[in-house]
């Protein structure tokens, strides 16, 4: 009875703690996880109160600048709304009283970064993980199931979370990839991104089929990982602790890639940039400096998310493994 109590005890631990992780991995995926700043003697605080800032998230790279604050010397100035394709076209004099600044909500400092950037011949930011930003939303699918099977210490039960799960994750993967053409419009978008500044048509067409043809190999790779976790979990006793461990080391995977990225845009350079820069790598966590401009980097509430993630999982594996040596976990 006191041992049946212990374990009860045990295992409500452990699903409170991946619940936690859980509602933790959802919010992860639609927060900032970090952010970056550029700032320079033409970018004043009283203008900029962050600088040139953007925020990076694991779909995407957003806008973080802010419009300045009152009492201010920009605090009354009007940024204009760009027109879009789809906006009426007017003459300023004869239309003089046409409201063109609604739905403007300040400078677009993903652009200027872009603008920034180009001088030195970095391609435009959201080129960076192509594969890993439109398949981001799979990924949490597949560590979310991985979690709710861990919450099992039976076998049957949680090889069935397992195999449902995944099938679930599979099935919406097939159809928004290919069925839905998210792949070929996401590999579209790539393509006239990437031509933005530097118009190099032959070259960036080859990018497109090696993002097209990876992103495939990526989206059946995860399909035949999936298999491979359901069958080594039902052979392997230990195995469910991978379960855990993975999704808890979301933080370091995050680094891992955005320092990877980091370099690959510091040591890729167009040579038709307006200024010659020697490749270099750019700052991945701290202050850095490039020319005139200050750089910061530094993780955003978004990543004490993927934090707590590593904690509570962490804690819960150490829990299972202790079931595991005293048997009272299959």
């Amino acid at each position: 009875m006191i041992e049946n109590g212990i374990m009860e005890k045990q295992n409500k631990i452990i699903g409170g703690l991946t619940l936690i992780s859980l509602i933790c991995l959802v919010a992860a995926y639609f927060a900032p996880i970090w952010w970056v700043s550029l700032t320079a003697p033409n970018y004043p605080p009283d203008a900029f109160p962050d600088g040139i800032r953007i925020h990076f998230h694991f779909d995407g790279v957003y806008n973080g600048c802010k419009a300045a604050g009152k009492g201010t010397r920009m605090a009354n100035e009007i940024i204009q709304k760009d027109l879009a394709h789809d906006d009426e076209r007017y003459n300023p004099i004869t239309d003089a009283k046409k409201d063109v600044d609604k739905g403007a909500e300040g400078l677009d400092c993903v652009h200027e970064m872009n603008t920034i950037n180009h001088y030195v011949g970095m391609f435009p930011i959201a080129t960076g993980a192509p594969v890993e930003k439109p398949l981001a939303k799979f990924f949490f699918g597949f560590f979310a199931v991985m979690l709710l099977a861990f919450t099992v210490n039976q076998k049957k039960p949680r090889i069935l979370i397992l195999s449902a799960g995944f099938a679930a994750v599979a099935g919406w993967m097939i159809v928004d990839q290919f069925m839905l053409g998210h792949l070929e419009s996401h590999v579209q978008a790539y393509m006239q991104e990437a031509g933005t500044f530097f118009k190099e048509p032959d070259k960036i067409a080859v990018w497109g089929d090696n993002v097209r043809n990876i992103s495939k190999i990526v989206i059946f790779g995860l399909i035949g990982v999936m298999l491979f976790v359901i069958a080594a979990t039902a052979k392997i006793r230990p195995f469910q602790l991978l379960l855990a461990l993975v999704p808890a080391l979301l933080p370091v995977f995050f680094v891992v890639t955005y320092a990877g990225w980091l370099w690959f845009f510091g040591h890729n350079m167009h040579p038709w940039g307006a200024f010659t820069v020697k490749p270099f790598m750019p700052t991945v966590f701290g202050e850095g400096k490039v020319a005139q401009f200050s750089t910061f980097s530094y993780p955003y509430w978004g990543y004490g998310l993927l934090l707590v993630i590593f904690v509570c999982m962490m804690l819960a594996l150490l829990i299972r493994r202790k079931q595991l040596r005293e048997g009272t976990a299959e």
